[in-house]
């Protein structure tokens, strides 16, 4: 039995890191991830959601364990996480179904704000891996811990380039948004000078309607001087 650790700080915030996590694959990092599909999703009275997902994959083992164990193309791992937003933990448990009556691959993460900075996250990674039944077994088990290092590795880089995404995502958005609010506040702007316009051209019409109305009801006035009237 081989057990292995690690530590790693996410510079962002916890809310962040779990986005990126549910978003984690597809990445180029690791293109051995083929599929993941949920099974079960459910919400319990205190608001911890729980999620039971599969993985696919490809380990990419050496020829030579191939021969021992066989060699199946796809790897299939069973997933449980909880996600608690009023505590801000999540927790991932997982563990091969392939090959698994002969080795156990039991990993834990533990995602949470970092102790000593809530502005970032603690990453806490630990596995268990149990080879038996076949010859070599703890030289495997010693290839399988350094393959859940390498992959480990190539998942924190995996989750940095998810958050670069929704940092770019975000920041489209704003554009997008501030852009919006400038042309709705130009067209605003054109729509309430064009009202004034028109408003100002209809009292203006009005207006002049108006003094020509008023003149036709006045008495013209003689050139020559006030008129007298006739006398009877």
């Amino acid at each position: 039995m081989k057990f292995w650790t690690s530590e790693y700080t996410f510079n962002h915030p916890w809310d962040k890191v779990v986005q990126a996590a549910w978003r984690k694959y597809p990445n180029p990092m690791n293109p051995a991830v083929a599929s993941i599909d949920v099974l079960d999703r459910t919400v319990d009275e205190k608001g911890v959601l729980h999620t039971h997902r599969i993985l696919s994959s490809k380990w990419g083992i050496p020829a030579w364990v191939q021969n021992i164990m066989g060699s199946p193309n796809i790897m299939y791992s069973n997933e449980k996480s909880e996600v608690d937003p009023n505590n801000k933990t999540m927790v991932l448990k997982s563990r091969n179904i392939t090959f698994c009556s002969n080795i156990a691959v039991d990993e834990h993460l533990v995602y949470a704000p970092h102790p000593n900075d809530p502005a970032k996250t603690l990453l806490k990674q630990e596995a268990v891996v149990l080879v038996k039944g076949v010859p070599l077994s703890s030289y495997m088990e010693s290839l399988l811990t350094t393959t859940i290092s390498t992959n480990a590795n190539k998942g924190r880089q995996a989750m940095n380039w998810v958050i670069s995404k929704i940092d770019e995502e975000l920041k489209d958005l704003s554009n997008s948004a501030s852009k919006s609010t400038d042309e709705f506040i130009h067209h605003t702007k054109k729509s309430i000078d064009d009202i004034t316009v028109s408003a100002k051209k209809s009292m203006d019409d009005l207006s002049s309607v108006a003094k020509k109305s008023l003149d036709d009801l006045l008495p013209s006035s003689s050139p020559s001087g006030p008129q007298t009237l006739p006398k009877f």
